[in-house]
Order: structure tokens, then sequence, then C-alpha cells
């Protein structure tokens, strides 16, 4: 029960880097179901772009990371 505690703690303190992590899921996910509803591009496609949303996500949190440390 303590690791729950922590995790509930922790993410009252993250509230924003959660939220963030939301939006920026939904946008993507809403973003490529829209091109491939309209493309009609092929399933296996569809995923791929999907796999790359992971790869996107850590590129922008590896990017804003930079930015904020060089800024200091």
């Amino acid at each position: 029960m303590t690791g729950v505690r922590e995790w509930i703690a922790t993410a009252r303190e993250e509230r924003w880097g959660m939220l963030t992590d939301l939006v920026f899921a939904i946008l993507w996910v809403t973003a490529v179901d829209i091109v491939f509803r309209v493309l009609e591009g092929p399933d296996w496609a569809y995923y791929m772009f999907m796999l790359a949303g992971v790869v996107a996500y850590f590129g922008l949190l590896w990017s804003y990371d930079l930015a904020t440390d060089g800024s200091q």
C-alpha cells in the first residue's frame, strides 16, 4: 500500500506533466486517425504511425529538457 501512496503523492506533484502527456496522446491519436480516415491508408501504416507517436513523445520530452536546461 505504501507504493500506491507514494505514486499518488508523486502524481499530485507532477499534475501538469501528466496533463501534458494526456493532451499529447489525445492529439496524436486524433491526428493520425483523421489523416488515415481521409487518405484511407493501409492498416500497417496506421499502426506504424501510432507507434511513431511513442518516439515523437520521447523526442518532445528530450528536446524540452534540452531547451530548459540550456536557458538557465
